[in-house]
């Protein structure tokens, strides 16, 4: 018998993959090739291929089940007033953008075609033709007006309304042709345009509950802190997406029953588990883990207006960051210096040293705040990634010293509306946004709408201004450098990592990739995974 392969074709490795795709054993499969007279050694090599093949081609049905973090009635379907994982993971699955993030971080065109400007104040968008909405119209320019438009009026209270405020004017030239003109001139704004809240939605719409997009998936089912179901929609103007017949996302807001839920096959993908978990799931047959560091981070915020600055001081040098890295994230994460721009940004100040773990330092700031033996409530939430672990080593280390940190845990539900922002101090969890200029205007402009420890500088405001339309990315980098180093010593927020997440799955889900806005491939994942048969 001879190792040459006789009479094998491409359509006979096609049928080998099919066969795969149907459950065939390994049996069946070098019973066919050898009615087809391959050998066995031979088949070995037709059957790995036959596997890769297989691994790496999409394949195209079934429905897909994924846990989130957390939920609450306060869930929407307006890509403006969106907030969190929940929220962003079914925006993206019912409406596009004009720009995307590839995994690099470069943006690239979606509705829009093309994105051109010759002095980074004035933009011309021309539209991609062909793209129809659920309900059948066709994406017109009037359409992206009404949705940049909509971040400017306070009445919809867009989350990203301090960065759409950049925005002097968005008018139609033609059907297929918008204008946007900033107010100063922003290089970043294909970044910009990128982000979740940004998605283009039907000129005129006021009701959201239907979700009516230009997206990969059609709304079945939203009912609000529970669950949503979308189908396929078989209409998409990206030829071969999605791969899924439906896609299903709620919230199990508890790890333990997140993972269960996965190792018991009630879902496919469990996101943003624990770090002690996943020992637990990398020693189960057919399940994996997935990492990312993309610059998410969990952060103790202490509002400045309720707070002493001695008192804030002395937390930061109270915090044991070595510990919350190898303990709180038993070792998903990268030491952080107190500032939301990590290292996989081009503008990371790599000079800026985080506070050394100092509890003489941090007593003595307690005492000059006349905090030691007052009880200290610290809100802290299973919402807030690893949270309550980092509040426990807070806490530890306080007591060392005399002081009497109260860890609140409060529940997951409602956590973002009731306690964030809200609570003089508590935990925040904050995903990837691509640029500083993003990060800053959301967290610490002056009149920043998720500025979480109340801080404002007006010198700060005036660097971020001028950082903004400066072409120059040598003296950018330099301005942005400053700017993370006030955050770092003013600001009441404190970073004490940069997380690498940890999302488990079934083997069974294919195509998972990274992206620079977060997990679940910038929670936009719905549109390209697939479920191997």
């Amino acid at each position: 018998m001879t190792d040459k392969i006789t009479n094998w074709t491409k359509s006979d490795d096609a049928s080998v993959e099919n066969a795969i795709r149907r459950g065939a054993s390994r049996r069946d499969l070098l019973k066919m090739m050898l009615a087809s007279g391959v050998a066995l050694s031979a088949g070995g090599a037709v059957f790995g291929r036959a596997e890769r093949a297989v691994a790496a081609t999409p394949v195209s049905g079934g429905h897909l089940k994924v846990a989130g973090l957390s939920s609450s009635n306060a869930d929407t379907l307006d890509p403006a007033k969106a907030s969190a994982a929940t929220d962003y993971v079914r925006c993206c699955s019912l409406y596009n953008r004009l720009t995307f993030l590839d995994t690099s971080g470069v943006p690239h065109m979606e509705l829009a075609e093309k994105l051109d400007t010759k002095d980074a104040k004035t933009w011309t968008v021309t539209l991609r033709k062909g793209v129809t909405f659920h309900d059948g119209k066709a994406l017109t320019s009037a359409d992206v007006v009404f949705a940049l438009k909509r971040h400017l009026d306070p009445a919809v209270g867009s989350k990203v309304a301090k960065i759409a405020a950049q925005i002097a004017d968005v008018k139609a030239i033609d059907t297929n042709t918008v204008e946007i003109v900033l107010k100063a001139a922003n290089a970043d704004l294909p970044f910009i345009l990128a982000l979740h809240h940004f998605m283009i939605v039907q000129d005129g719409t006021t009701d959201f509950s239907k979700g009516n997009g230009t997206g990969a998936f059609v709304l079945d089912t939203f009912e609000p802190g529970v669950r949503s179901i979308v189908k396929k929609n078989k209409n998409y103007w990206k030829p071969g997406l999605p791969h899924l017949d439906s896609f299903e996302f709620f919230a199990i807001s508890e790890d333990n029953a997140r993972v269960n839920a996965l190792l018991a096959g009630d879902i496919h993908y469990a996101y943003a588990i624990n770090p002690r978990s996943a020992k637990l799931v990398e020693a189960q047959s057919g399940y994996r883990i997935s990492k990312s560091t993309s610059g998410n981070y969990t952060n103790l915020n202490i509002q400045l207006g309720s707070n002493k600055p001695d008192f804030i001081m002395g937390m930061k040098y109270l915090v044991d960051r070595e510990q919350i890295v190898t303990a709180a994230l038993r070792g998903f994460g990268e030491v952080g210096n107190d500032q939301p721009i990590s290292k996989a940004n081009f503008f990371h100040n790599a000079n800026l040293k985080p506070k050394a773990f100092d509890p003489d330092k941090a007593k003595h700031y307690f005492e000059k705040a006349g905090v030691l033996g007052q009880s200290i409530p610290v809100i802290a939430s299973d919402a807030a990634n690893n949270s309550i672990d980092m509040a426990m080593i807070m806490q530890a280390a306080g007591a060392d010293i005399g002081l009497k940190l109260d860890v609140q845990r409060v529940p997951s539900d409602g956590y973002w509306d009731k306690y964030w922002l809200k609570a003089p101090i508590h935990f925040g969890n904050i995903n990837p946004r691509p640029t500083p200029d993003i990060y800053f205007s959301l967290l610490y402009s002056s009149d920043a709408p998720w500025n979480e420890s109340q801080y404002k500088s007006p010198k700060f405001d005036s660097m971020l201004l001028e950082a903004r339309g400066m072409l120059d990315q040598n003296k950018r980098r330099e301005i942005y450098n400053e700017m993370q180093t006030m955050i770092a010593d003013e600001a009441g927020t404190i970073i004490p990592a940069y997380i690498t997440n940890a999302d488990a799955l079934s083997n069974k889900v294919k195509g998972l990739e990274t992206n620079p806005l977060g997990g679940m491939m910038g929670f936009a994942m719905a549109e390209y995974l697939w479920l191997e048969a």
